[in-house]
């Protein structure tokens, strides 16, 4: 009680509605787009609680996104309001190159420079849960069930138990039974996960609850966007977010729900091998069973797009040496590439400042990750993103429903870092260090 109140009084603060101050269920389902929904009746998609927020309530034709457009800078734009640039976040992995840390993900809310939306609403003294969102591992969540994973041996789930918040993970798992393994994407590790929050929600009644879902994007990749089997899966995921909101309404009536992608998705034919070049340039040395024993260059591969960092980026010999390497394979049209940005193109789209270089594929094409692999590969994935924000089949999605909208209707396409700043407004709560204004 005592956070509603104060809820309510930092919305009057704020100059905000605080008589419209409410509660909030985010739903990230990753890979969603907003042709999934909006034309879910010509396509043959059941997603009849989705097109109920569209009719109820407010969405987005297409949110732009960042640079790169993938699921760990993505979320934690949306969580925060501000680019890669600024939150830290450049890629879902970090930037390793000599695989000390074993393809280790960027798994780490400390590694999130600016304040979070679960940061704001703690400080209001709102309760928050946490189910599955990427970079949370030691986030400032009440109940945490953060998104980790190294093999999928069973340690991991002592790993998990360590991580989340102290004796949540055995008070669940005595109701609903194991809790799914983080590297586990399929639809039933998803249904299995709402099953944990929907408890969550009905036991401990937070205010601002996060929950993410993996297997749409996790279909995408293996066959490919449009698919039946991903169509399949959007259907089940929209079932699953149905259960969610009706959870949460029983135990908030008021609660605003949010659901929202973290990219599109273009179809995939083809790996590029940007590692071989820098091999053969000596920017990359190997030892006789491919491993990297030391490097000046290396490309940090990011889907449809690779950024390149320097082992020392102020060295203007090597930068140009690079440049030069990087202007060559720009120019073999086989390859596939649309754009190389150099540093200050990379700032002014909000990526990465490890990134002296990004390479930007065409839809189509992606970074593969084999130096062996012939120049271009057929690809082993059918879909893929983390192409340039700029094209339009990497748009994600945003369906809003409650009483708090200051806008219903279409929003028509709107920025991703406009999310966080009109979260916080619904919430009552002081904004995070956000770089747009609220729109819904």
């Amino acid at each position: 009680m005592r956070g509603r109140i104060g809820a309510l009084l930092m919305a009057l603060l704020l100059g905000g509605a605080a008589a419209r101050a409410s509660p909030v269920l985010l739903i990230s389902v990753d890979g969603l787009r907003p042709a999934d929904v909006l034309e879910a009746d010509r396509r043959g998609i059941a997603v009849p609680n989705l097109r109920a927020m569209v009719t109820r309530g407010a969405y987005s034709d297409g949110v732009v996104g960042v640079t790169p457009t993938l699921t760990y800078p993505s979320h934690t734009t949306l969580i925060t309001g501000v680019a890669p640039a600024r939150h830290g976040i450049g890629n879902n992995l970090t930037f390793d190159p000599l695989n000390i840390n074993q393809i280790g993900w960027d798994w780490y809310a400390a590694d999130i420079r600016v304040p979070t939306l679960w940061d704001a609403a703690r400080s209001a003294g709102l309760r928050t849960a946490n189910i599955h969102w990427p970079v949370s591992v030691g986030a400032g969540v009440d109940e945490n069930l953060p998104q980790i994973w190294r093999t999928g041996h069973a340690d991991d789930r002592k790993l998990m138990r360590a991580l989340a918040t102290p004796g949540l993970v055995d008070r669940l798992e005595r109701e609903l039974g194991p809790y799914p393994q983080g590297i586990d994407e399929s639809v039933e590790a998803d249904e299995a996960r709402v099953r944990f929050a929907e408890a969550l929600l009905r036991e401990d009644k937070p205010q601002f609850t996060t929950v993410y879902l993996a297997s749409v994007d996790h279909n995408e990749h293996a066959f490919g966007p449009g698919s039946p089997q991903a169509d399949a899966v959007i259907a089940r995921n929209d079932a699953l977010i149905g259960r969610l909101a009706a959870t949460a309404r029983a135990a908030e009536p008021d609660v605003t729900v949010v659901v929202v992608s973290d990219h599109g998705f273009a179809a995939l034919h083809s790996d590029v091998n940007l590692l071989a070049p820098f091999i053969a340039a000596g920017l990359i040395t190997v030892d006789a069973a491919g491993k990297v024993t030391g490097w000046e260059a290396e490309p940090w591969l990011m889907g449809g797009s690779a950024a390149v960092v320097l082992a020392r980026p102020d060295d203007p010999v090597l930068e140009r040496r690079v440049a030069a390497l990087l202007d060559g394979l720009a120019r073999d049209p086989k390859l596939g590439i649309a754009r190389i940005l150099d540093r200050r193109a990379i700032a002014r789209a909000g990526g990465t400042a490890q990134a002296s270089f990004l390479v930007a594929f065409r839809p189509g094409f992606e970074a593969g990750h084999d130096p062996r692999a012939p120049a271009v590969a057929a690809s082993g994935y059918k879909g893929m993103h983390g192409y340039l924000p700029s094209e339009p089949a990497m748009r994600s999605g945003l369906f809003v429903d409650g009483p708090s909208l200051a806008r219903h209707g279409d929003l028509g396409v709107v920025d991703m870092r406009t999310i966080a700043p009109s979260i916080a407004r619904i919430l009552g709560v002081a904004p995070p260090a956000a770089e747009a204004k609220p729109v819904f």
